[in-house]
């Protein structure tokens, strides 16, 4: 199999894991955010389920070393296809069609 195709067959994983990643991520803050939320719609005082906000914020933390490990990834990989040979760079229309469109992710002030 030609080189160019194993490695445009890669990258597309990598860009899906990338995104499943950074999905993650999204998804980790934005609980975060609706838990301490919900803590104040209750009323109830900072001590309450802090436990699970200092878990929380330990799952973020993993979920951005993983980030950046996959950035890592991404540099090696690029490395690597320069090693094969390969010159060819995929653009926005290689990418798998889950990434074509990206979602937007809207901040809200808390407080």
């Amino acid at each position: 199999m030609e080189k160019a195709f194993v490695a445009q067959r890669v990258a597309k994983k990598l860009f899906v894991t990338e995104a499943a990643v950074d999905g993650a991520l999204a998804e980790a803050s934005e609980l975060m955010s609706e838990m301490l939320r919900a803590r104040k719609d209750v009323k109830v005082s900072m001590v309450f389920a802090d436990e699970a906000a200092v878990k929380m914020v330990e799952a973020i933390k993993a979920l951005s070393e993983a980030r950046t490990a996959m950035v890592g990834v991404h540099h090696e990989l690029n490395e690597a296809k320069l090693r094969l040979g390969i010159r060819t760079q995929m653009n926005g229309e290689n990418k798998p069609a889950s990434m074509a469109a990206t979602e937007q992710t809207t901040l809200r002030k808390l407080g």
